[in-house]
Formats: C-alpha cells, sequence, structure tokens
C-alpha cells in the first residue's frame, strides 16, 4: 500500500504515519509546518518530509490512499491535485476505520473523560496480554505511539472525539467508527463554533449512539442526565449497561475500591476517574476480561497524560497538572483535589485557551466551575483571542463570569509564575488546568520550585 498523508504534522496524522509505516506501508507526507515532538519522531522513522510545504509532485496515479488532515485547508494545492486524479481521499478517522472494520470495535465517547478510560482499557489489555490495535488522543506509558494498526489484532480501542472529521468532511469523527462496543462518559456542551446550541451538540451522540454495530454494546454513565436520556432511548437490540462511581474510601492521601469484601488500593483519585474505570471495567466484561483480572490489572494504572498527573510531591504539598479547560472538567478535577486532600489548601490555575473557553457568549457556563478551590486563577492571553478572531473579553468579565469572591483574573503568564513561587505551599497542593501551558510555563520546573 502507497500511502500519503497530507498534513503530516498533527498529533494523530504522525502517529498514523507511524502506524502505518509499522505495518509494512510505504508512507509519505507533507505540512507546512511541523513542531516538536513530530517532528522528531517522523525522523527517526524516515518519515519526515524532505521540504517543508506543499507539493502536488507529491500527488501521483500510483496512490493507494491520500489521508486529508484538519491543519490543511479545502483549497489546498496537494488536495486538489488528489481531487483531480480521482484518487481515493480519506478523512484521518474515516481510514482508521477502513483497516479497523473486520475487528472488533470498541469506541470512547464522551465530552470527557475519553482519553483516560481509552487508556485504563488499553492498559488492562497490555497488562493481560490481549493484542490489540489502537486510537488514544494522548502518549501514554508502555505504548509507543498513539496509534497502533496491525494485520492480527481482533480488537480495536478507539477514543471517539466528536470534533470534525476534515476541512472537506464535517461530520463529527465519531460518527465514523461504527463501534461494537460503545461507551459515553458524559454530555457537557462543547466546541461552540461548530455546535452552536447544546441542542445540536446532544445531537452528536443520538447519532453516534445510532451507528453502533447491530446487536452491539453500550456502556453508559447513568449520572450524567443528557446521557441516561440519550442511551435509555437507544434501539432494541443494543445491549445496554449503566455505570456509576464505585464504593470507595480514602486512606491517608490513596483510594480504595471494594471488590467483593477486597479493598483494592489504586494510583488516581477522584470521583470522576473512579467512575470512568468502572465505565472501562464494563467494557472490558464485554470482550472477555473477568471483574478479577480487571482490577488486579487496574492497580498499577498512574493515569494518561495530563490527566491529573502528579508532577511533584512531599509530605506537605502536591503539584498536579491536567488537560481541564471545560466547565465541567474544571469542577470534577478540583472537586477531585479537594477530596482527596481534604486537610490540604487548594490553590487552582485554569487558562482560557480554546475556542470556546475565549468566546464572551460561552464565558458565563464557567460559573461556579472552581468555586471549591480555596483560590482559584484564571489566566488568558488578550493576543490569543486576537489570533482567534474573537471579541475582546476584560478581567471583570473574566471574574464575573465564573463568580465567588476566590477567583483572581490574570493576562501576564510572568506575572501568574512569579506570584505562584511567592507563595507558601506549606499544607497546600496547586492545580494547573489547561489544554495549552499558560504561555510558556514548564510544569515540571515550576513543580521542582515548589516542592523542592
Amino acid at each position: 500500500m502507497n500511502v500519503h498523508l497530507i498534513a503530516i504534522g498533527g498529533s494523530a496524522m504522525h502517529n498514523l504515519a507511524i502506524a502505518m509505516h509499522k505495518k509494512g506501508f510505504v508512507v509519505t507526507g507533507s505540512d507546512d509546518e511541523i513542531q516538536e515532538p513530530s517532528k522528531s519522531r517522523l525522523a527517526k522513522h524516515n518519515l519526515l518530509p524532505a521540504t517543508i510545504g506543499w507539493d502536488i509532485n507529491r500527488i501521483k496515479k500510483g496512490l493507494d490512499a491520500v489521508i486529508l488532515g484538519m491543519h490543511a485547508r479545502a483549497d489546498n494545492p496537494e488536495l486538489l491535485k488528489a481531487q483531480e486524479l480521482g484518487l481515493k481521499i480519506y478523512s484521518y478517522p474515516e481510514y482508521i476505520y477502513e483497516q479497523t472494520k473486520d475487528k472488533t470495535r470498541i469506541v470512547v465517547g464522551g465530552s470527557h473523560g475519553k482519553t483516560t478510560i481509552t487508556a485504563m482499557i488499553l492498559h488492562v489489555l497490555h497488562y493481560l496480554k490481549i493484542d490489540c490495535d489502537y486510537l488514544v488522543g494522548a502518549q501514554l506509558e508502555g505504548f509507543d505511539t498513539m496509534v497502533k494498526l496491525t494485520k492480527e489484532a481482533k480488537i480495536a480501542v478507539i477514543e471517539g472525539d466528536e470534533y470534525l472529521s476534515s476541512p472537506i468532511d464535517r461530520r463529527p469523527k465519531f460518527h465514523l467508527y461504527k463501534p461494537n462496543i460503545a461507551i459515553l462518559s458524559g454530555i457537557a456542551w462543547d466546541h461552540i463554533n461548530v455546535f452552536p446550541t447544546f441542542e445540536n451538540y446532544v445531537e452528536q451522540f443520538k447519532i453516534f449512539i445510532d451507528l453502533i454495530e447491530s446487536n452491539g454494546s453500550l456502556v453508559y454513565c447513568e449520572l450524567d442526565k443528557e446521557v441516561k436520556k440519550v442511551c435509555e432511548s437507544a434501539r432494541e437490540d443494543i445491549k445496554k449497561f449503566p455505570y456509576s462511581t464505585p464504593e470507595h474510601k480514602i486512606e491517608n492521601g490513596i483510594t480504595l475500591i471494594n471488590s467483593k469484601s477486597e479493598d483494592i488500593s489504586l494510583n488516581i483519585f477522584g470521583d470522576h476517574n473512579l467512575m470512568n474505570l468502572n465505565g472501562a471495567r464494563l467494557v472490558c466484561n464485554q470482550i472477555g476480561v473477568s471483574d478479577k483480572q480487571f482490577y488486579e490489572a487496574i492497580q498499577s494504572f498512574k493515569g494518561a497524560s495530563k490527566r491529573l498527573e502528579l508532577v511533584k510531591k512531599n509530605d506537605v504539598t502536591a503539584v498536579y497538572k491536567d488537560f481541564a479547560h471545560s466547565p465541567s472538567k474544571l469542577k470534577a478535577t478540583t472537586q477531585a483535589v479537594k477530596k482527596q486532600f481534604p486537610n490540604r489548601k487548594l490553590i487552582a490555575c485554569m487558562e482560557l485557551h480554546t475556542f470556546s473557553s475565549l468566546n464572551e457568549d460561552f464565558l458565563k457556563e464557567y460559573k461556579g466551575s472552581m468555586s471549591l478551590a480555596d483560590e482559584a486563577i484564571v489566566y488568558f492571553n488578550p493576543h490569543t483571542i486576537e489570533h482567534k478572531k474573537l471579541k475582546a473579553i476584560t478581567e471583570e468579565q473574566v471574574k464575573q463570569a465564573f463568580g465567588g469572591s476566590n477567583i483572581k483574573v490574570y493576562t501576564n503568564s510572568k506575572s501568574l509564575l512569579e506570584d505562584l513561587l511567592k507563595m507558601n505551599f506549606e499544607n497546600k497542593n496547586l492545580l494547573m488546568m489547561s489544554s495549552g501551558n499558560f504561555d510558556g510555563i514548564d510544569f515540571k520546573e515550576l513543580g521542582e520550585k515548589i516542592v523542592g
């Protein structure tokens, strides 16, 4: 197979390129910019384009497939040439389906928890030496790539993102995977630039459920009222498995869950993570993994990258980083750290970084999302708002939107870092939440300086 990837430098795209290369395909690619770590990882496998930029001479009749990444535009010259030649053009979710259509596909959907649930399932299968293909949205410990495609594996575990498939395919990615086993973790309005109303957003999950293969299975969080509503009204031929938070206790900062009168000690914590764990367990049951096997394997799971990830700790403080940026994620993550360490104060920092979070009309959705923090800090960069061509917002607007007397707003990353380093963190935890990095804050270095 000869395959060419337009916009090969993307997070998912470069991992897909490596996966296909490992499968024995002839892989080429192009992009107008390739950043780290994509650049080094592509170079390691001799997949880095010789020159940066688009070149129509790379598109030839012998190509079996052209895969189009989201970073490219609809008028991309290589795409136009591929269309002119009548070549088969796929979005990357379409191609993932093409490569896994004869396997049992497990698809993890939901506004939050997707990466963690996918990571949990993969960790358990890896521990039990059950071979599988996969697509996951973060680099996981013990896994070389974020995508694996093989001829041999009978199972594929796919993180089902609801964002758009490609510049010429406006369907949400998770509509293309047609699961045999689906899990839905939660529905909380996001991506308002694509889904302008909550009703329109919820509709995407209804479509996802309706695309489950005949006599498939649906695992869902019954504590989320929207999820419960759309899942309970699903087709009659779909087997349904609701889940909630398992019984648990916290001892000396360690979470233990009860399984058949035996306490299972975990590396992870927080109600949200425990719900994710329960969902992952039910999914694994569908492919023959017993509860006993699941619990034995999950004890060594340390979490997915940037998902309530411990940066550094000592006896009196801990620094965590998390990908949280939407209101529901902020609330869940803040609550998790506060509940795990009830005797410590919590300094919670979040960055408004995504299109939705920086949108003036969406800001009100953040009301009360950080109310459990003892001190809540919100950071945004006005230049990011300009770059996204959004209407400017003020510090006062942000403060009012979040509500509460514990909110402090920063627009200068350097000032935020200086003020954090001046604080006394004895019996306090620090939680840094963003899909970015607060414009250049090195979390590891920050953790070292705070914890020592």
